[in-house]
């Protein structure tokens, strides 16, 4: 497979994970920005951004404005940290990748696109374009899950949605303190689609600290962070089997299998007073791990142009 094929197909996966995450988390934190004293709203929707990636670039304050955090985080076509740019984003890495895709992949990318147009940029119009967002990218993912052999290019697909999902769960989890997650913590499972996943794993009482754990740690709930780190590790696996009795030479395969690793069998009587710390972990390891991949598979070396010899 050509390298700028394989890439094209790994950013795909990414940035569609990374639209319906960022759905997920603006249409969870709405109404409560909704909700707040402007003094508050500014605060929070800092932070907000700051996790998110979109703070102001110069950065000043940002204003508590929700058209601004609505523009930043949903509307902006030019910033690939939104769920439009996300979304044009695969879309043009989609058409790079076209002979690969299968065509319903691609015109469900297109169709979605093309749809974006048609959602009021206010409060109400985000409401709407956070749900409708999540059920296009879920119709994105069942096309490629359903039309595409398990081959190299939906390994690649794959490894992309894996990486992004974890990095966006901790993202999630990252927007709340220990206060909101007392106050909120039915929301963050909702926002993840664990809620009654939830439930049935957890007959008796709970608190907020489950909610939590079983978002970090629970290996059958595939949004959950080593679940994705799991699914990570299977297709990168399945792209360089290790052939090596000294262990993993992947510096990708190594970084997720450290952080997957350390969740697993790190034990902790305050798991949220240690939150943060795993959650950076995480984070960074989804992104030294995207920076290996592309130096492995992506990156090459210019060649040299050939020059006559004088004779």
């Amino acid at each position: 497979m050509l390298s700028r094929i394989a890439e094209s197909l790994f950013w795909i996966g990414r940035y569609v994970e990374r639209a319906d995450g960022t759905a997920r988390i603006l249409d969870v934190h709405l109404e409560r920005l909704n909700q707040l004293p402007p003094h508050e709203r500014a605060t929070v929707s800092g932070n907000l951004m700051a996790v998110m990636g979109a703070a102001p670039e110069d950065g000043g304050e940002p204003s508590g404005d929700l058209r601004e955090v609505l523009h930043r985080l949903a509307f902006d076509r030019t910033r690939i940290s939104s769920i439009a740019g996300s979304l044009g984003a695969a879309r043009e890495n989609a058409r790079r990748a076209r002979e690969t895709v299968s065509s319903p992949v691609w015109e469900a990318l297109n169709t979605t696109w093309n749809g974006l147009s048609g959602h009021r940029q206010d409060v109400v119009g985000a409401y709407r374009l956070c749900t409708w967002v999540v059920e296009r990218t879920a119709t994105v993912r069942g096309m490629a899950d359903s039309t595409m052999s398990r081959d190299d290019s939906w390994q690649f697909l794959s490894l992309g949605r894996c990486l992004e999902r974890a990095d966006m769960t901790a993202r999630m989890l990252a927007t709340g303190d220990e206060r909101s997650f007392r106050l909120s913590w039915a929301n963050m499972l909702r926002c993840a689609g664990a809620y009654e996943s939830f439930l049935r794993s957890r007959p008796a009482g709970f608190d907020e600290s489950h909610a939590a754990e079983f978002l970090l740690l629970d290996r059958l709930f595939p949004r959950s962070i080593v679940s994705s780190l799991r699914g990570a590790e299977k297709s990168l696996s399945s792209l360089d089997p290790v052939s090596s009795r000294l262990g993993h030479m992947d510096d990708s395969l190594r970084m997720i299998g450290q952080a997957r690793s350390f969740l697993e069998f790190h034990r902790t009587e305050d798991l949220l007073g240690e939150l943060p710390e795993h959650l950076d972990r995480v984070r960074a390891a989804c992104a030294g791990a995207s920076d290996a991949i592309t130096s492995k598979y992506f990156s090459h070396d210019v060649a040299q142009a050939w020059t006559g010899e004088l004779i």
